[in-house]
């Protein structure tokens, strides 16, 4: 689990790709001590599962779901990425809940930079685009950013300067792709609602009910 608060941006040192799978070695500043074989790291918005590590270096295997669903399909040597450790249970909660697992890919669709902050518009596929809501969250390429608003095809955010300097989003451009994982309490909730007849007799979870207990 994680909080779409980017802790660096490391640097792809390779890509060696077999087949429909990958394996991505990713240079970064983590201290190698800190990070045991078998940790969750995410890669620009990708959970990965730390498999080999070397003094400023870290390996992933990639499988073949992850690149179908994601823009590392389009990765290559020398790229930029995003970087979080997994949340501590401890930890604060400064963004939201991320779970590295991601929906579907967007396109850039406008940039433009006002006042020092960065406006971006984004189109993605009709069946993700119901799980994003004005003012809700959303990870984009990791980074855990507010819904500025929604149309029926497309959604935007605002980047303020500070999270522009410290991630990957400032180099994006219209036309590229960023992974995109939206909140997961909307999938949830969506999928009870299908059961909400119940399956026991019962009266199961209902819109009236959602709205009784101020959820709508």
């Amino acid at each position: 689990m994680f909080t779409g608060l980017i802790e660096e941006v490391g640097k792809v040192v390779r890509i060696e790709r077999s087949a429909a799978s990958a394996r991505l070695t990713v240079a970064a500043g983590f201290p190698p001590d800190e990070i045991r074989i078998g940790d969750s790291i995410a890669v620009s918005g990708v959970c990965l599962t730390v498999v080999g590590k070397s003094r400023g270096a870290f390996t992933f295997d990639v499988s073949p779901e992850t690149i179908s669903r994601t823009a590392f399909r389009h990765l290559k040597s020398g790229a930029p990425v995003n970087l979080e450790r997994a949340l501590r249970l401890s930890d604060r909660l400064d963004g939201h809940l991320v779970a590295g697992h991601v929906d579907c890919i967007a396109t850039i669709t406008e940039r433009r930079e006002l006042s020092g902050n960065i406006l971006f518009s984004f189109r993605i596929p009709a069946a993700f685009i119901r799980y994003l809501a004005e003012k809700g969250s959303v990870a984009i390429d990791g980074v855990s950013l507010t819904v500025n608003s929604v149309t029926e095809e497309t959604f935007s955010v605002n980047i303020i300067p500070l999270t522009s300097s410290r991630t990957t989003l400032t180099e994006k451009r219209e036309g590229d792709e960023v992974n995109i994982e939206t909140d997961m309490l909307c999938k949830y909730v969506e999928r009870l609602l299908k059961f909400r007849d119940g399956r026991d007799g019962g009266g199961g979870l209902s819109m009236e009910l959602l709205a009784k207990n101020g959820f709508l």
